[in-house]
């Protein structure tokens, strides 16, 4: 097949990008909503961090099945995609954004544009460039980030209505600093998670790859590709790794977004306003405050989460870049 030029390689990895982007996204909103709850809940989040319950009120949400139950008594089903159209407003020129400078990295690194050589790259420059990719693609849709975070938080009865009526009170209470609240541990969560997503994904390619030549002396190469079911083993261990290594600051950055944010107090105490001086000192004070399960709240549905949905991010980015591929050149 002839290699596209660099245009429409690059049209071809954004639009792959956003779709599997938002594909992946709204599949997986009901769990990143509990996930949310979990992480700005200042209260303990499990039965047995109960027992430090002198150093909080009674917890809303104590369990993902608990949860679950809560929201969609309160809210209905509606509840858990709330935040989703910022969220997609996000994930798409995010997942855009990375995997139009991964392939690029990946191209200037192995030497070629096409996608079958760039699984032979070093197992280093893999991570390198995922890491690379995470950062453009953040800086370049935090806001929204930001955004779907607060609206999926704040729980009823609603503080803010709608995107724009939080995008608004925002710009006026915190000026156009407030969009970015949160950006450096978001920033420094995304190195090591992007690296080890893009990185070990890679990685369990190659080894799915060697494992069906092992099995198969006679196989041809098209036989020895990687199927559909394959592909997302290796997306869903690739999303398990990386999350469950970046989840504190996941946490971290989830704070510093809501800082200040009015919400029933039924859903417990409220994080203040310059609650915490930076990173270093959030990371310190919830520790303290919350013990390590602090650090950990929300890990599970995060993990239920993110282990799907690298999955079924990558699976659709193949299948879409190859669709367009073959559509377009």
């Amino acid at each position: 097949m002839e290699e596209p030029g660099q245009l429409k390689r690059a049209l071809i990895d954004a639009s792959a990008g956003a779709i599997s982007g938002a594909i992946s996204r709204t599949v997986t909103s009901p769990l990143d909503v509990i996930k949310i709850r979990f992480q700005v809940q200042l209260e303990p989040t499990t039965q047995w961090a109960l027992l430090r319950r002198h150093i909080y009120g009674p917890a809303k949400y104590t369990g993902m099945l608990q949860a679950t139950k809560d929201i969609f008594r309160e809210e209905g089903l509606p509840g858990f995609w709330r935040g989703n159209v910022p969220a997609l407003l996000m994930v798409m020129p995010y997942t855009a954004i990375q995997f139009t400078v991964l392939h690029k990295l990946k191209t200037l690194a192995s030497g070629s544009s096409k996608s079958e050589d760039h699984i032979n790259i070093s197992p280093y420059l893999s991570y390198a460039s995922g890491a690379l990719a995470g950062c453009a693609a953040t800086v370049g849709s935090y806001p929204f980030d930001l955004l779907r975070t607060i609206l999926a938080s704040q729980g009823e009865p609603k503080v803010y209505p709608n995107m724009r009526s939080a995008f608004v009170d925002i710009l006026e209470t915190r000026g156009v600093r407030g969009l970015y609240a949160g950006l450096t541990p978001t920033l420094v969560e995304i190195v090591p998670y992007a690296g080890l997503q893009f990185g070990t994904y890679d990685t369990f390619k190659r080894w799915t790859l060697a494992w069906n030549q092992h099995r198969s002396h006679y196989a041809t190469p098209a036989e020895d590709a990687l199927s559909s079911f394959q592909l997302f083993l290796c997306g869903l261990a690739a999303g398990t790794c990386a999350k469950a290594v970046c989840h504190p600051l996941d946490v971290v950055k989830k704070r510093f977004q809501v800082e200040g944010l009015q919400r029933d107090p039924r859903y417990g105490a409220r994080v203040e306003q310059h609650a915490y001086r930076n990173m270093h000192d959030a990371l310190r004070r919830i520790l303290h405050a919350e013990g390590w399960a602090g650090l950990y709240k929300g890990i599970v549905p995060s993990i239920v989460k993110a282990a799907p949905a690298g999955a079924v991010t990558f699976v659709a980015y193949e299948f879409t870049s190859d669709w367009l591929e073959s559509s377009l050149t």
